[in-house]
């Protein structure tokens, strides 16, 4: 699958992208790779995240995971 959205990861293991020419940060360890049509994740701060015709896309926002520690 070829994407279409830039994406790229620190060095902290963070995981970056543009989405509508805006810099959004996906998540680290439960961004899903590699990525595959239809994969959908939450990312620490809330939002909602969903591959559709090779695009990355937030599709919203919900109440952050909670971190058991």
């Amino acid at each position: 699958m070829e994407l279409k959205n830039r994406i790229w990861m620190t060095g902290a293991l963070e995981w970056f992208a543009y989405i509508d020419d805006e810099e959004v940060f996906l998540g680290s360890k439960n961004f899903p790779s590699p990525l595959e049509e239809g994969d959908q994740w939450t990312s620490e701060v809330g939002d909602v995240f969903k591959v559709e015709d090779g695009e990355i896309k937030k599709i919203g926002h919900t109440e952050p995971p909670k971190r058991y520690w």
